[in-house]
């Protein structure tokens, strides 16, 4: 029993570590190689300003991207990333976090994606979870990549929401749009298209997963309320919701804030408009800063130390 103990926190504190040594892509130029593969995440920090029950609130927000190798297969990170078959394919993970508060109780969610860096040869993110906790419970959906289809699964406390595994249509994922603007925002789909909506949005509204029909922008910015200098905005327009993400026209093509705005509340919901707002980006191999001493770096970012 002590071994297994002493084996589940050696696998814990080395989970999120990118491995170093990872092969880096040759078809990518190399200031991406350079940027992507240096042993290091890049952390950005927002103002958060969330519509929930009719109302906004503040909070935090953090995007943390990083390269690792992943299995195609088991839909996990490698532990052996020397590992040279085709199951090991180098991915872009976004994990973003939204920490706000309700009146007396205070909402944790998080969303990964896991996006193959190397789209010309995978297409399609292998794998997105997301979680939710607050006081009334917690909630959980995971959709992963199996053959035409993604296979997706979800748990909550609410009745009417159940345990679910369905199958979803393979089309455009919202979720990985975030990555899709850091690995090539060229990329972007851009028209009429069908989307999978966030996996956040659709457990904050108790929304069915599914495909829904979508107008999606590229547009140039000379200056806005996100930055002083040029940049790009990507609009993403449903019947009920619009997305907007603004970011960096130049590479790395850093997040500089985002606009949702949809019904929020019961009974009768008012079209509220949830907003963030860039703090600080930094690099950083932060799964080695775990001390108490590395708490200055929250402070460096603009977030709460609690």
């Amino acid at each position: 029993m002590k071994n297994f103990i002493y084996s589940f926190v050696l696998v814990s504190l080395i989970a999120c570590e990118p491995s170093k040594s990872q092969d880096v892509p040759s078809e990518k130029p190399k200031d991406f190689n350079g940027y992507w593969y240096a042993g290091k995440a890049e952390i950005t920090s927002y103002k958060l300003e969330q519509a929930r029950y009719g109302e906004i609130h503040d909070g935090e927000a953090v995007l943390v991207f990083v390269t690792e190798p992943f299995s195609k297969g088991k839909q996990v990170k490698l532990d052996n990333w020397r590992d040279e078959s085709e199951d090991n394919v180098s991915v872009m993970k976004l994990n973003m976090t939204k920490k706000f508060l309700t009146g007396i109780y205070p909402y944790s969610m998080m969303m990964s994606t896991f996006t193959p860096v190397l789209a010309d040869k995978y297409p399609d993110p292998i794998k997105v979870t997301t979680s939710s906790q607050e006081w009334c419970g917690h909630t959980w959906m995971q959709l992963n990549l199996s053959d035409e289809n993604y296979r997706l699964r979800g748990f909550s406390y609410f009745e009417s929401e159940g345990d679910v595994d369905v199958s979803v249509p393979n089309v455009i994922l919202e979720d990985e749009l975030w990555t899709r603007i850091r690995l090539n925002p060229e990329s972007l789909p851009i028209g009429d298209v069908e989307i999978v909506p966030s996996t956040f949005y659709l457990r904050l509204r108790h929304q069915e997963s599914g495909s829904k029909p979508a107008t999606t922008k590229l547009i140039s910015l000379p200056s806005s309320e996100y930055a002083d200098q040029a940049h790009k905005m990507y609009e993403i327009e449903y019947e009920d919701r619009s997305l907007t993400i603004y970011f960096e026209s130049a590479f790395p093509h850093i997040i500089l804030g985002w606009e949702e705005i949809y019904l929020s509340g019961f009974g009768n919901p008012e079209q509220l408009t949830t907003k963030a707002k860039r703090i600080n980006t930094i690099m950083s191999a932060y799964w080695g800063k775990n001390g108490n001493k590395d708490r200055e770096i929250r402070r460096e970012l603009g977030l709460s130390i609690e």
